[in-house]
C-alpha cells in the first residue's frame, strides 16, 4: 500500500458509483470510464438494503444493484478483474452489517488482493473499531477512513486527523443525509476552523455536492469533493459523459 495515496498536487474530485448499477456488470464500465476522464479517485458505493445515510438516489442505486444480483463476492471479482488498469485510488463505502455477514478477515483480504485504497464505513467509527475490531483491522494495510461534520468537536477532529495521515477525513458537508439541498455558505467559517485543525492530513467535502459552482466555492476550505447522488441520477438519465466532462474541464484546473 503506498503511503499518502490521497496526497493529490491539486484539488481533487472524487466520484461515488454503486457496485451493480445501473447494470450488474455496470462497475468495471463505471470505473475505467471515470479514470479515462481524468477522475482522482473512485468510492464505490456497496449495496444494502438499509443504507442509513443515503438519501432516496443512492437508496434507488442500491435497491436496482440488489435486483440487479448484485454481492461482495461479485463485486470483488469484478474489481479483481481489472485491478491491472486501475491507477487511481478506488474506496469501498458500506455498512458493518454486510461486512460482517461476508466475515471481516475475508472482507480485508479481499480488498487487498483488489488493491483497494480505503474504507468508509460510516456505522463504524473509531472507538468500536478499537473496542470490538482491533485485531481483524491491525492486520489489514487498508486503512479506514473517518466521517466528520462541521458539529464535530475539534478535540475529535484532531484525533482523527492524526489517525489519518495515510488516507484522509471524509467531512459531511452538513449533519444530513446524502443528496440534500442546503446552503454552504452557512458553514464557511466551521469548514475553514476544520481545514486548519486538520493541518496536513487531507479533507475531502461530501454530500449535497452536485455542481461547478459548489466545487469551485468548496475547494476553498477543503483539498476536494466527493460527488455521489447528482452523479448516479446522470447514470439514471444517460448524461454521465456531459456531466464529468463539464465537471472536469470547467470546474477542475486539471
Amino acid at each position: 500500500m503506498e503511503i499518502n495515496k490521497f496526497k493529490f498536487d491539486k484539488k481533487a474530485l472524487g466520484i461515488f458509483i454503486t457496485a451493480g448499477f445501473p447494470e450488474l456488470n455496470s462497475t468495471t464500465e463505471q470505473i475505467l470510464f471515470l479514470q479515462e476522464q481524468g477522475v482522482d479517485f473512485i468510492e464505490i458505493g456497496m449495496p444494502f438494503s438499509d443504507p442509513m445515510a443515503d438519501g432516496p438516489i443512492i437508496q434507488m442505486s442500491s435497491e436496482i444493484a440488489l435486483k440487479n444480483g448484485m454481492t461482495l463476492e461479485i463485486m470483488f471479482n469484478q474489481i479483481e478483474s481489472i485491478k491491472d488498469k486501475i491507477k487511481i485510488p478506488i474506496v469501498l463505502m458500506g455498512y458493518l452489517n454486510p461486512v460482517l455477514k461476508f466475515g471481516i478477515a475475508k472482507f480485508l483480504k479481499r480488498a487487498e488482493m483488489c488493491n483497494i485504497a480505503g474504507m468508509i464505513i460510516p456505522d463504524l467509527n473509531y472507538e468500536i473499531m478499537v473496542s470490538k475490531f482491533s485485531d481483524e483491522f491491525s492486520n489489514s494495510e487498508i486503512p479506514i477512513i473517518n466521517l466528520i461534520t462541521p458539529e464535530t468537536s475539534d478535540q475529535r477532529i484532531l484525533k482523527i486527523a492524526e489517525i489519518s495521515k495515510n488516507s484522509f477525513i471524509y467531512l459531511v458537508s452538513s449533519n444530513s443525509i446524502t443528496g440534500v439541498e442546503f446552503n454552504f455558505k452557512k458553514r464557511e467559517n466551521r469548514y475553514l476552523e476544520i481545514k486548519k485543525l486538520c493541518q496536513n492530513t487531507p479533507v475531502f467535502i461530501g454530500f449535497g455536492i452536485k455542481t461547478i459552482e459548489d466545487i469551485n466555492y468548496l475547494n476553498d476550505f477543503s483539498d476536494g469533493c466527493i460527488i455521489g447522488s447528482e452523479y448516479i441520477k446522470q447514470v439514471q438519465q444517460n448524461r454521465k459523459e456531459i456531466y464529468i466532462q463539464k465537471l472536469l474541464n470547467i470546474g477542475l484546473s486539471l
